[in-house]
This record gives structure tokens, sequence and C-alpha cells, in this order.
């Protein structure tokens, strides 16, 4: 057994998301979004390095010595399965290993809203499921896939940086292809995607203005294509996607986005009251032709107002969703409060007064 696979036990026996090591401090877990130090001594340099390359292959132990991060799958010797990240600093190699669930989530056991099980329904289009890093992105993603694995009958190509959940295949056929491993680039795997008769494609990261490309080229072309964005809203989807592109390709991006966009799912991971667990609290835009024309006439800036009144379409604001999500007792209101747009509608709920700037009376402004 690997000597790294004992912290990594340890992490999955305190019921953690991801282990932390780094030269210099203990081994850190993060529960239930916090990081905290177990008792143990501090890392060497030597100690930790010694620990990573035990488990790394020769090709990575190359890419490692010649200053490139890692990004792959680690499965234990007891179990468990994890994505890891190695990478070197001022200090030394650090490294993060984020445990993947050996069953692949329902989208009733995330509780995820009835609206998201029909995105699944689309034949051709782009939905995108955004949100910052750790938010529950991957997971979401994948309770959707095994829906359609259980529901239909699907040629399905997901691409992967590294591979994650492992999909058996049930009524679909389901291709997972791996960054580095079986594919030079996510743009490079929705090429080749493209040429294997597929139904629905899953880009990991549209990371780039290659594969931000290559995706619209496979949701016009008749094809479902689920992917994933560092974008913390439908409006800052948008915005991301059409920036993101030369400028010569903007009409051209717009037109796309407002024909061929379906849905956009954003999502913050927030603590349950009692503190001992997250809950997904979703943004959702469902495209339609208010949203169409706003998209083309560059009024993303009243999308919002789209998402607030579009409930019967299933969709819903953030901070509506938080509201909604407090007074049903839900979720924690003091770390909601941190993730609000318009902070003053939560204020009233804040049971910690350290979150609530103090308000200058003289001047109107917070102090």
């Amino acid at each position: 057994m690997a000597r790294i696979d004992a912290f990594l036990k340890l992490g999955l026996a305190q019921g953690c998301s991801d282990i932390h090591l780094a030269v210099g401090i203990p081994p850190m877990l993060r529960l239930n979004g916090d990081l905290m130090p177990i008792k143990f001594r501090q890392l060497s340099d030597t100690e930790l390095e010694t620990y990573v390359i035990e488990i790394l292959t020769k090709k990575q132990r190359e890419r490692l010595e010649s200053g490139l991060d890692l990004d792959f799958s680690y499965v234990a010797e007891e179990g468990g399965r994890f994505r890891v990240n190695v990478f070197r600093k001022v200090t030394g190699i650090g490294a993060v290993f984020r445990h993947i669930p050996g069953d692949v989530p329902t989208l009733d056991q995330l509780e995820m809203p009835p609206i998201v099980s029909k995105f699944c329904d689309y034949h051709q289009g782009m939905v995108l499921v955004t949100g910052s890093t750790g938010t529950g992105k991957t997971t979401t993603l994948a309770a959707m896939i095994n829906h359609l694995n259980e529901h239909r009958n699907l040629n399905i190509i997901s691409l992967e940086d590294p591979i994650e959940f492992v999909h058996p295949s049930k009524k679909c056929q389901i291709i997972q292809r791996e960054l580095g491993t079986h594919v030079t680039s996510f743009a490079h795997g929705v090429r080749s995607a493209m040429r294997e008769d597929p139904d629905v494609i899953l880009v990991g990261e549209l990371r780039d203005a290659e594969t931000i490309m290559m995706a619209m080229t496979a949701a016009e072309t008749g094809h479902l294509v689920l992917g994933t964005l560092h974008t913390t809203g439908a409006v800052k989807t948008i915005d991301r996607i059409v920036d993101a592109l030369p400028g010569e390709l903007r009409e051209q991006t717009k037109a796309f986005l407002s024909m061929s966009l379906k849905a956009v799912v954003t999502q913050v991971l927030i603590k349950t009251p009692d503190g001992r667990g997250r809950r997904a609290i979703l943004e959702i835009l469902v495209n339609n032709r208010a949203i169409s024309k706003m998209i083309t006439t560059d009024q993303t800036h009243q999308i919002p107002s789209q998402l607030q009144t579009g409930k019967d379409l299933g969709m819903q604001l953030m901070d509506q969703t938080l509201l909604a999500a407090i007074t049903a007792r839900k979720i924690d209101p003091d770390d909601a409060y941190r993730f609000a747009n318009d902070k003053s509608k939560f204020q009233r709920y804040v049971t910690n007064s350290d979150l609530v700037p103090t308000l200058d009376v003289s001047s109107g402004a917070p102090g």
C-alpha cells in the first residue's frame, strides 16, 4: 500500500471532500467547505515528494520533473477514487486529492429542481453548468449523464481532465476519454468525437477559444453538448463566451447563443444550518425568445429580470433561491449572505453581526 493512502483513508473516514498536502504544514482536510489540519507533523519537501512519486507513472514523474503540474485519477489500494493535482511552489511540492464517490449520484439525490432533468431531453444545443472551483459542477454533470444513461438509448462521449466518476453503460454507450491520456486537448477531443457518431458530447471545461468554437459547431450540427465554465452567473457566462472569441466572430457567437444555448445552470454550495453538510443552490436560465433578443442586442444586463419572472419556465435567480432556502431553513443564513449578490436583502437573517458592515450615520456609507 502506498504510504500516501494512510492520509486518504483518514480523510475518507472523516467525510472530507479534499485532502491537501503541502510542505511546511501538516496534512489538511476540507470538511463542509472549511480547511482543517490533522494532528500530524509538518511535512518536509523530501518526505512529501517521496510520498507523491510513489503513486506516479514513469511518464508522470518525467512531467513533474520538467516543472509541469499533473492532473490524474488515483484509486487507493483500500478503495476510494480521487482526482489529483500535483504542483510545485516556492517551498516545494504540493498535492490536492479530491474524493470521487464510487456511486454516480442521481439528480434526485442531489435534490436538483425538476427542470434540470428536462435539460437531458434535448436532442441538440448546449447546456452549461457553471460555478467557481469546488461548487459541484462535475457532480451535477455526472448526475445528468446518469439520467441519460437510465432513460435514453444514446452514444455519449465524455471528455474529462481527468476522468472522475466512472459510468457503467446501461441504456447508453458511454465513452470516457481523458485529456493527456486519450486526447491532446478538449478541442481535439470534440473534433474527434464528431466523427464517432455521438448523440451527446460532454466537454469537461470550455477553457479556450478553440474548444468553445468546436463545442458550438457540435451543438449547431445536431448534438447535445454539455459543458462547464468557471463563471458565477448566467449573464457572466454569456459575456465570457462572447468575449473569449475573436472580435470578428462576435455577431456569429451572439447568434449561436441566441439559438443554440438551451440553458445555463450556475451553482454554489452553501452550508446546512447544522454545519454538517452543504447543499447546492442554483441559478437557472432557460433560453426563450426574450432572452435570445437580449443576447443579440447586447442587453444581457436585463437577463436577471427575466430569471426573476420566469419561474413558470423553471428559471430562478440566485438571490431568489438563496432566500427561499433560508426561509425553508435548508441553509445557513450566514453562509448564504457571503454568496448573495444584493446583500441588503439578507442582512435581517444574518446571525453573525461581524459579517454585516456597520453604517456611518453621518454619511450613510458603510463604516
